[in-house]
């Protein structure tokens, strides 16, 4: 059972947010993260964006995704809106960074990213949204308004308690380095991005 381990207001470039470690384990180093914008009253309809952790994008500001334009653009906008956050620990569409480099490594050779996880005998989709709705649950929200373009996050929401009013798009410009893997997003997942000019 999930629950609240720890929680603390922390300033950001963005705005302060409630920042809340939630996982089952106090001493769990990698708990999943809730990040409330500061105004936020979780018991109206409140956005939300489930986002999973990447460290070559977020941390190294990798060109391979656009994981991190989209964690500073939803933090952006729950500050601007009001809203929250959830920051899940499943790196690498939950292969975890030793796979997911050696993914980039043979997507280097000519396979796209879902070739390379078929290639390595991993799942070319393996994130989970249960716990998302489980920390809403913790939370006490019942009625959200989604930041996604991903058709698993919406499913995950419909099939559960929690009410989907509404679903915000969060579409970042593509790179050059970026194009080919938006657009396995689009066509093998089914992500609602538009197509660029």
């Amino acid at each position: 059972m999930i629950k609240i381990q720890a929680e603390s207001n922390v300033p950001t470039e963005y705005g302060t947010f409630r920042m809340i470690a939630l996982s089952e384990n106090e001493n769990d180093w990698m708990p999943h993260m809730a990040l409330i914008a500061e105004g936020t009253n979780l018991h109206e309809i409140t956005n939300v964006r489930f986002h999973s952790e990447c460290i070559t994008g977020e941390t190294f500001h990798s060109k391979k995704c656009e994981c991190g334009q989209q964690l500073a653009s939803a933090m952006q906008y729950m500050q601007e809106h009001k809203g929250m956050v959830i920051y899940l620990r499943q790196e690498g569409r939950n292969i975890g960074i030793i796979n997911k480099l050696k993914a980039y490594a043979l997507q280097e050779q000519g396979l796209d990213t879902v070739e390379a996880n078929l290639h390595l005998g991993l799942p070319a989709e393996d994130r989970k949204y249960d716990e998302a709705i489980e920390i809403l649950k913790v939370l006490g929200v019942k009625k959200i308004n989604l930041l996604t373009n991903n058709p698993l996050k919406i499913k995950a929401v419909e099939e559960s308690s929690i009410e989907m009013v509404s679903r915000i798009p969060l579409q970042i410009k593509s790179w050059k380095e970026d194009r080919e893997y938006l657009q396995v997003k689009k066509d093998y997942f089914g992500h609602l991005l538009e197509d660029e000019e």
